[in-house]
């Protein structure tokens, strides 16, 4: 159904998926680190505004670092988390990527488009994070 265009789709979304994989576990790492700025935190857990982190986890230490744990922000996720920083989600997507890439059956090209959705939604959205200023 998709004809010739399946093969790159399904190089893309698994070079989107590892991508967004690396990232989510840069920031978990921050976390537990003790190290967590503002736009880890908001990709973590799909608060757009980084004031509302205040509400929910309290302020920052003075030089911007919030003292939470993965816990804490597993707790606090919103359903836009889903959609930014979510590992088994992605490993879905390379899953159908993979799988399509070898098996041609009109159901997986149903799969691989909405994984191909998925993946492009999901960085849309990364797009209304706040930028983590880098020290």
């Amino acid at each position: 159904m998709i004809g010739s265009a399946e093969p790159l789709i399904a190089i893309a979304i698994i070079v989107s998926a590892i991508v967004s994989l690396i990232g989510t576990g840069a920031r978990r790492q921050a976390v537990q680190e003790g190290r967590a700025r503002a736009g880890d935190l908001c990709e973590l857990t799909g608060i757009l505004e980084p004031r509302a982190l205040q509400d929910v986890f309290g302020p920052p230490t003075l030089n911007g670092i919030y003292q939470v744990t993965m816990a804490q922000v597993k707790a606090a996720r919103q359903p836009l988390g889903l959609l930014i920083s979510e590992d088994k989600l992605d490993l879905l997507c390379i899953a159908i990527a993979i799988i399509a890439w070898f098996v041609r059956y009109d159901l997986l090209d149903l799969l691989l488009m909405i994984a191909a959705a998925y993946q492009t939604a999901g960085w849309f959205v990364s797009t209304k994070l706040p930028k983590s200023a880098a020290k």
